[in-house]
């Protein structure tokens, strides 16, 4: 549900937040954040409890629960695991599921197009389980819930709106939950592949593209849905403006940027449109080694989704199963 706070875009609560506080100087009535780190990772839950709230925010009234790790752009086992858990945790805090729930797991996105493959590539590592309950052990059931899982593809493909298909799934299914997957926009270049945001609010597909479609909310489904996003784009502007803004910051003490240190918002807004044309639409940005960092952020969310609803299955075999 991508949010525009001036001229920086995001779908991350934790961002919106912070532009706003930039902005007002204060913290913002309704909205209460709570935040652990150590020297790897930092967590941090964003409630928001008020319609006044929401409306300011441009966020729906819900949890968003941020994992921040810089680390994830690197090939680091331990801390992928370390995330992996931690995924883990806050899904199972958040769904509240009994052991004989029945899950339904959506990858959002186009598989054709690398920022927005996440989705269906989690979908690919998802344990699924749903046709297997009738013949499993008594030892693994309980421990082992009933997963389905489906990449739905997007609508220029399909001809079918999202919600349209995941709709009918629902109806024939019947899952006491849906979770759904999707690449987000940040509006800071270092949240790229670096944080996954889980939010009990659903999710619009295409928002981390600038493309919303019809949501997948408990409004549309009938059922809780839990969003699981990863930033995988930043926009063009967003950057600019950011350059600009340390420009502008930095006057005072350069005879170089003088000229620019009482420089208006309707300065800045003729700077960026000469930057980046209207003609050229609203550009993305993602980074160059994108398709290595969506495997592999992937398989971290995948394995946290995996974590949560199979206890009983061992950590390695699961390991195993997503490489």
């Amino acid at each position: 549900m991508e949010h525009f706070t001036g001229t920086s875009r995001t779908d991350l609560a934790l961002e919106a937040r912070e532009l706003l506080t930039k902005q007002v100087n204060e913290d913002i009535p309704g909205v209460l954040v709570e935040t652990s780190e150590d020297e790897e990772v930092v967590l941090t839950k964003v409630d928001i409890t008020t319609p006044e709230a929401e409306k300011i925010m441009g966020k729906k009234q819900g949890t968003y629960v941020t994992i921040e790790a810089q680390g994830l752009r690197y090939k680091n086992t331990p801390l992928q695991e370390k995330i992996m858990k931690l995924l883990a945790d806050e899904l199972v805090g958040m769904a509240e599921l009994s052991k004989k729930a029945t899950v339904l797991v959506i990858g959002l996105g186009n598989r054709n197009i690398t920022p927005d493959a996440l989705g269906p590539r989690a979908i690919d590592k998802i344990v699924v389980t749903r046709h297997l309950q009738e013949i499993l052990s008594p030892e693994l059931k309980g421990g082992v819930r009933s997963i389905c899982a489906i990449a739905p593809g997007v609508l220029g493909i399909t001809g079918m709106e999202t919600v349209e298909i995941v709709q009918g799934l629902v109806s024939k299914i019947k899952p006491d939950l849906v979770i759904a997957i999707d690449a987000l926009a940040a509006a800071s270049s270092r949240r790229v592949i670096t944080t996954v945001q889980l939010a009990n609010t659903g999710i619009s597909p295409g928002s981390g593209v600038g493309n919303k479609r019809f949501g997948l909310t408990q409004e549309s489904l009938g059922v809780p849905v839990i969003a699981i996003g990863v930033p995988t784009v930043v926009h063009a502007s967003t950057i600019a403006m950011d350059t600009i803004n340390i420009l502008q910051e930095h006057a005072p003490f350069a005879r170089y940027f003088k000229s620019m240190e009482n420089l208006s918002d309707a300065d800045r807004h003729t700077i960026l449109r000469q930057v980046l044309p209207e003609v050229l639409g609203d550009l993305m940005v993602t980074p160059k080694e994108v398709d290595r960092f969506i495997d592999d952020i992937a398989v971290a969310v995948a394995g946290g989704i995996n974590q949560a609803m199979h206890p009983h299955i061992d950590y390695e075999n699961i390991h195993a199963y997503l490489h």
